[in-house]
């Protein structure tokens, strides 16, 4: 082993903490890419070796949700919905109410990732329509989105992945995230909403945002083919990624939607990112390391195998290196009944804290910059700290209530 596979695991997991290397053009996918290619290139993970890292049925099952996500967003369902909910008369406090109701039911069944993409803009432009102030309503979005995306075992990558690895069933997570999602929806409504007492207009003038426009017939076929797909996973002893799948090559054998459209939407970078992270963390495994720092935080008191600790290392891990590799990095030490929720709800709600915490987070405040919105750090920050505490302490309420 000698110190390639430390220093190359050290290196990666620095470049998911700092989001890129000073002097390269590397983001972080292309930081975990290249450590997965010096490994294979060095000998320490054979190409065999590779290609078995990679947990085909988590990759199968992220395509096959984003190919899902995509016919939403081409049929313009989300555009619909948006502008459904922006223009109806009611109070800026309910309508941040309303939106954030949408944006975490959505984000529960499809990527919140695509949710954040295709309303932002849309959302941005509504709050100039009627001279609303964007940032309560952007800030909304984004905190509903990733808690949202905690209530189910398909709403991000990093509970696909969990769910996956640790084989849990859809139905039983559902009453493990379901709650803490929902009482958590309701809190950070409260927070926002208060935060923003006073404050709710102002004129921010923005262009017409250039959507898709609203398909019948294309927003239909997606909704029973995603209604289809729940029950599926709810009742059917068939694999996730396979009914995944199906419900993919149902949407791509389209006469109207071409494929290139569709495909254009998957997330790619996401997909290598776990595919060179599954590398990288299978080498780490294999070379005992893993396990001796296990042994070595036990030692001083921090067992990470105990529902606790993990959701504590969890959601400081989350927010260092961000939410997936933390997950792919703490899998090995989810050996509780409890570890998946425990890593599912800690590592999704952690994802408020600061914006690149969660990569819906960077996807809302990139949107509303591009429109002119600017979305700060410290703005951010003010928002997402008490919200993240607020949904961290239900989550954690509700866990060891079910642990009892």
């Amino acid at each position: 082993m000698e110190l390639t596979i430390p220093a190359v695991f050290f290196l990666v997991y620095a470049g998911m903490m700092l989001g890129r290397f000073p002097g390269l053009a590397l983001d972080r996918t292309g930081i975990a890419l290249l450590g997965a290619i010096v490994l294979i290139i060095t000998d320490q993970v054979p190409v065999a070796d590779a290609w078995t890292a990679i947990d085909v049925s988590t990759i199968g099952l992220l395509f096959g949700l984003m190919v899902v996500s995509a016919q939403f967003r081409l049929g313009g369902l989300y555009t619909a919905v948006t502008r459904r909910i922006s223009d109806a008369d009611m109070k800026p406090v309910v309508l941040l109410g309303a939106m954030m109701a949408v944006a975490g039911l959505l984000s529960a069944l499809l990527a919140n990732d695509i949710v954040c993409l295709a309303v932002a803009p849309l959302l941005v432009e509504a709050c100039s329509r009627r001279g609303l102030h964007p940032i309560p309503h952007l800030l909304g979005l984004a905190c509903a989105s990733n808690i949202g995306s905690a209530a189910t075992l398909i709403g991000n990558p990093q509970n696909m992945l969990i769910g996956q690895t640790i084989q849990l069933p859809f139905a039983a997570y559902l009453l493990d995230g379901g709650v803490p999602a929902a009482l958590g929806l309701v809190a950070a409504w409260g927070i926002i909403a208060w935060l923003y007492a006073g404050r709710w207009y102002a004129a921010t003038p923005v262009p017409h945002v250039d959507a898709p426009k609203f398909n019948p017939w294309q927003s239909t076929k997606g909704t029973i083919i995603l209604i289809v797909l729940v029950v599926g996973f709810l009742t059917a002893p068939v694999p996730r990624e396979v009914l995944a799948l199906a419900a993919a090559g149902m949407i791509l054998a389209s006469r109207r939607m071409h494929s290139h459209k569709m495909l254009g939407l998957v997330d790619w970078q996401l997909l290598v990112l776990f595919a060179a992270l599954f590398i990288v963390n299978h080498a780490l495994q294999a070379s005992g390391l893993t396990e001796q720092a296990v042994t070595r935080l036990g030692a001083v008191g921090i067992d990470v195998t105990h529902p606790g600790w993990l959701f504590g290392v969890t959601v400081v891990l989350s927010n260092l290196v961000s939410n997936v590799p933390a997950v792919m990095l703490l899998l090995p030490a989810a050996t509780h009944p409890l570890a998946g929720p425990v890593l599912a709800l800690a590592s999704t709600l952690a994802g408020n804290l600061l914006i690149v915490g969660s990569i819906a987070n960077i996807i809302v405040v990139d949107q509303a910059a591009r429109l002119g919105v600017r979305i700060s750090w410290r703005e951010h920050a003010r928002t997402g700290i008490p919200v993240t505490l607020a949904t961290l302490a239900i989550a954690a309420a509700w866990l060891a209530l079910r642990a009892h």
